[in-house]
């Protein structure tokens, strides 16, 4: 059984480094992001004391208590192929314990399903469908089926979410694989192929207009911000303020150059889109876009987005991932048009073992799951 103890964020930084991947939220720049969590960084070591596993643990205190939720986004960073997870996780929780966490949150970075575009399409346009889990999948991964009995045989308890979105982090994704079965890269052509006609169409309309994708640096980032606000307006959300992304990108770039990309899409000196992207080894992902409601018929949202695809393919990632989408599929409901929008890409619907919780003090887990009912 590996052993846990504290490590430095430089051990932890060279421990992802020497992986495929990992979560960006896994990651010690992340801890500076998130700054008003208490962090630390965590290593598992074997017998012979090599290094064998790795995560960010961020602390949440409960109101009025000295008791935290210790909380590993999408990690830890572990081996999740065997069937002792007791192994891995044990030694963990009593670490946590000691820490005096009330209860650990896990995100295990593993997939359980599949979709395929076409599985996506017909679903939305099927009135009798309204969630993707109705649909069979086109896969069923035996290594997710794994870790859910095992975390279910151990106590964990799934965190289910209404319709796809979580306080944490989303159990849905949508994907772009960039590499074959066979581990070669995809080029450019196939990736393109495999879109749909409107986004073939877009891309090249965006081109022909004149729109301009570079990347941007530290110093673009207020503009970025403002057709973020803008953004935010329009589709009623609430944006996070500059100095959020200025700090992320201070963080992530301090782990490593080029983690954290800022992107600008512009036709006549007008800032038409901006997004930010994110790298970690072989995962890229698209992490946050902004878009102006003027000039939408140059479509430099689809620009932005090729320029980011393209760019994870010469970077030899083998995914590009669109983050979050809901389960549902229902037509009426507002957030199909993100759906829509996404799977336009020809990538795949992916569903990953979700969030799960251990309570290690009942009483006190109780009492934060009805703050949580309260906040809403």
């Amino acid at each position: 059984m590996p052993s846990v103890r504290p490590i430095s964020p430089t051990e932890h930084r060279d421990h992802l480094a020497g992986l495929p991947s990992a979560s960006f939220l896994q990651t010690p720049g992340w801890a500076k992001v998130k700054s008003e969590w208490r962090s630390e960084s965590l290593g598992w070591f074997d017998d012979a004391g090599r290094q064998v596993g790795a995560a960010l643990v961020l602390y949440r205190q409960l109101p009025k208590v000295n008791r935290s939720l210790a909380y590993l986004p999408e990690g830890p960073v572990i081996d999740w192929t065997g069937d002792d997870l007791a192994g891995w996780l044990d030694p963990m929780v009593r670490h946590l314990r000691k820490q005096g966490a009330f209860a650990v949150r896990i995100g295990p970075p593993v997939v359980t399903r599949r979709w395929t575009t076409a599985q996506v399409k017909e679903g939305i346009a099927d009135p009798g469908v309204r969630l993707l889990g109705q649909i069979p999948p086109a896969e069923r991964t035996p290594g997710g089926a794994r870790v859910v009995a095992q975390l279910h045989e151990l106590g964990w308890r799934h965190q289910g979410v209404e319709g796809g979105f979580a306080a944490g982090q989303p159990q849905f994704v949508f994907q772009v694989p960039l590499r074959h079965p066979d581990g070669t890269q995809r080029t450019e052509d196939e990736v393109l192929k495999g879109m749909n006609q409107l986004w073939r169409r877009n891309i090249k309309k965006a081109a022909k207009e004149g729109v301009e994708v570079v990347r941007g640096s530290r110093e673009d980032l207020p503009a970025f911000h403002e057709l973020y606000v803008h953004t935010a307006q329009r589709d009623h959300f609430t944006p996070r303020p500059l100095r959020y992304f200025e700090t992320m990108y201070d963080a992530l770039c301090a782990d490593d150059p080029e983690r954290l990309t800022l992107w600008l899409a512009r036709h006549d000196g007008d800032l038409v889109a901006s997004t930010i992207a994110i790298r970690v080894g072989e995962h890229a992902w698209y992490s946050y876009g902004a878009s102006s409601t003027e000039k939408r018929e140059v479509r430099g949202s689809n620009a932005v987005q090729w320029a980011m695809i393209r760019d994870a393919i010469a970077a030899g990632a083998a995914v590009y991932d669109l983050r979050g989408i809901t389960e549902t599929l229902d037509a009426e409901d507002s957030h199909v048009g993100l759906i829509q929008f996404k799977v336009g890409t020809g990538g795949e619907a992916v569903e990953y073992a979700g969030e799960w919780d251990l309570p290690i003090n009942r009483p006190l887990y109780k009492a934060f799951q009805l703050y949580l009912k309260r906040r809403g």
